[in-house]
């Protein structure tokens, strides 16, 4: 069936004209060199590179930023296709061991080894079925910890329910059966385990995850003595993030009371919440998150959908902002409490990632890397507009293309959206995004409720009962593009991944007259079975569940494979989802394309197209995301009647 559905695919693919010189244009544009901001353990940096078409990032480590560095780590030599990533890694406290993860096909799935920095060569330690998990090092280097789940039984690698996940501890040098078991809940088999170790390196903090709910819970365990785990935060009532302690009183950003953030202080010697103490109040942006550097706090905010940097003393302070150069986001922000420098790391629609070093001696922001890329982006623009949803709810939208915009109803719009999980969608730069401003394109970006641009208010209100305002909040979007006279439904593109997935495929379900094409991408389509398989059931907390009566009518109502109705003309469709897909199996999309392809009533092709050897996203080589994203492209040019792609050579 994979087969022939491919067949048909790319037989459809291979007859479109621009095809080609589409692809020929992505490689040219991709084919830049990138790097991230540097993080820097022990006096010693590390840095991801890419010298530009490089399937995976490779780490180099350097002693100063004025060197050039060494290659300690290359994950493109660990497979001939470029199939295996590098998908997590930390350094010890000194700097000289590295734990780091590595994934094949796309799969979450995680294979830890250890390599010496000095020498560049591997350890004996080897981890395997380690899933959602990093490594907590302890402070003298000698062993870290990290979660796991059993070995899921043969034949069901990619398809097991992911659940019991259980805290060990690896000392070096020994095997993996010889790990200590930590912590484990088997009463709570729901339960996962995210450890960190305190930059004093006295408390291992857990982070207690309940699937994908956005409250946890807190514990953490003295190590300078053999006493058990404790209990900080034991009911789940909101989201709490460790971000430092001083002796025993921890520092958290948590939305208890305060929906948009603020940040606490717990002194854990007196840990009721009567002592519990307001350092940085909630205010009418989010919070995003807060790190301690040269013994401060500098936290991340959100401002209607980009992000800006503050700075606070330890009792709370504001003591000043770091100015970012334009609208946008922070990809990384990374620092040592006891260090005098700051990096982050800067993107927008229109502004390629660039490397900032800040200097607290100085106060400036000073520019370690700026990306040079083959293209002119001084006749394109960007704006922020808000739009009425259907209960009167303001959503913003950015808007992305060519100044002096001709409003006649003709140009091609592709709008975005995800929705969902407390996850905001920012301004964020790609090289698949510029070529379609390229070929005349709009690129629109909503913020649905569901995501986390205004707090947890904003994601509750689209989550479990509420979710059919995401919806509602897309399509009003989808005609404030129509209504504005920017462009019609028949040249109007609707694109979603994982979750968006789910938004594209329940809109074109409600509004099939609304649009031209569909792209959901690796989506969850089935909303009465998707806890039935690897780590969906973590979803039910955004969701809800059909084995809930009551929250199976709201499933039911909106689920994109139950609610296509035979004879409807659907939009133009093309399906994208991956064989090793372990997170949202590929299942969904399987089914939800056959159903399509029996339920259209039109004479829009409905396509699937079904990537060998990649999973979700994650890790996806270079080669690859390349020829998706020019069929995708390629796809939309013919569709939508694009006659002149404007794409430079083409």
């Amino acid at each position: 069936w994979i087969a022939k559905q491919n067949e048909l695919t790319f037989s459809f693919l291979e007859r479109i004209p621009a095809r080609d010189k589409i692809r020929q244009r992505l490689t040219g544009l991709w084919d830049y060199p990138k790097a991230s901001a540097p993080f820097k353990h022990g006096g010693r940096y590390f840095q991801l590179r890419n010298t530009g078409l490089q399937n995976q990032d490779a780490l180099y480590t350097f002693d100063s930023l004025g060197d050039e560095g060494r290659l300690l780590l290359d994950p493109n030599t660990l497979s001939t296709d470029g199939t295996v990533a590098l998908t997590g890694w930390s350094a010890s406290e000194d700097g000289k061991l590295l734990a780091y993860a590595v994934s094949a096909s796309g799969s979450d799935w995680l294979t830890w080894r250890v390599r010496d920095v000095e020498t560049g060569e591997d350890l004996p330690d080897l981890i395997e079925w380690s899933k959602f998990s990093g490594a907590a090092w302890l402070k003298d280097g000698s062993g870290f910890y990290y979660s796991r789940y059993e070995k899921p039984e043969e034949g069901l690698t990619y398809a097991s329910l992911n659940q019991d996940q259980k805290l060990y501890f690896h000392r070096l040098n020994t095997q993996q059966a010889d790990d200590v078991l930590i912590y484990e809940r088997p009463d709570h088999k729901d339960w996962g385990f995210s450890a960190e170790v305190s930059h004093d390196g006295r408390y291992l903090v857990l982070n207690v995850w309940q699937g994908t709910d956005t409250r946890n819970r807190l514990f953490y365990k003295d190590l300078r003595t053999d006493s058990a785990v404790v209990e900080l935060i034991s009911e789940l009532e909101a989201a709490y993030s460790f971000v430092g302690n001083d002796g025993p009183v921890f520092y958290f950003r948590t939305n208890l009371d305060a929906p948009r953030g603020r940040l606490i202080a717990i002194d854990t010697t007196r840990p009721d919440k009567a002592n519990w103490q307001t350092l940085i109040p909630q205010t009418e942006d989010v919070l995003e998150s807060v790190i301690m550097v040269h013994d401060e706090f500098v936290a991340l905010y959100m401002h209607h959908a980009h992000h800006q940097i503050k700075r606070f003393d330890l009792r709370g302070g504001y003591t000043g902002e770091i100015a970012l150069p334009a609208l946008g986001s922070i990809l990384s922000l990374s620092g040592e409490r006891d260090d005098d420098e700051l990096f982050y790391s800067f993107n927008s629609f229109l502004y390629p990632s660039v490397v900032y070093r800040f200097d607290f001696k100085d106060g400036d922001s000073h520019l370690l890397r700026a990306s040079p890329i083959n293209f002119d982006f001084a006749p394109y623009e960007t704006r922020q507009v808000f739009v009425a949803s259907k209960d009167g709810t303001r959503v913003p939208m950015f808007l992305v293309h060519k100044k002096g915009l001709v409003r006649d109803r003709g140009n091609p719009t592709l709008l975005y959206g995800y929705g969902g999980f407390n996850i905001p969608l920012l301004p964020a730069f790609s090289i698949s995004r510029l070529i379609w401003l390229e070929m005349g394109g709009v690129l629109a970006m909503a913020n649905l409720r569901g995501g986390g641009e205004y707090g947890e208010e904003w994601h509750q209100a689209g989550s479990l009962n509420n979710k059919q305002n995401v919806f509602d909040d897309f399509i009003a979007c989808a005609e404030y593009l129509i209504a504005e006279k920017i462009t019609s439904p028949a040249k109007l593109a609707i694109q979603g991944g994982s979750n968006g997935g789910l938004l594209v495929g329940a809109c074109m379900n409600q509004r099939p007259d609304l649009f031209g094409a569909a792209l959901p991408a690796v989506g969850v389509m089935d909303m009465l079975r998707f806890h039935k398989f690897t780590i969906g059931w973590a979803w039910v907390s955004d969701y809800g569940s059909a084995d809930d009566p009551e929250q199976f009518k709201t499933l039911y109502a909106y689920s994109p494979l139950h609610n296509l109705n035979p004879g409807t003309r659907y939009p133009a469709t093309l399906i994208t989802t991956a064989d090793h897909d372990d997170r949202v199996v590929p299942g969904h999309s399987f089914k939800f394309a056959a159903a399509l392809q029996t339920a259209q009533g039109g004479d829009a092709p409905t396509l699937i197209r079904i990537q060998t050897k990649a999973g979700h996203g994650l890790g996806k080589p270079t080669s690859i995301l390349i020829e998706e994203q020019a069929d995708i492209r390629a796809f939309l040019v013919k569709v939508l009647g694009i006659g002149r792609p404007d794409l430079t050579g083409l």
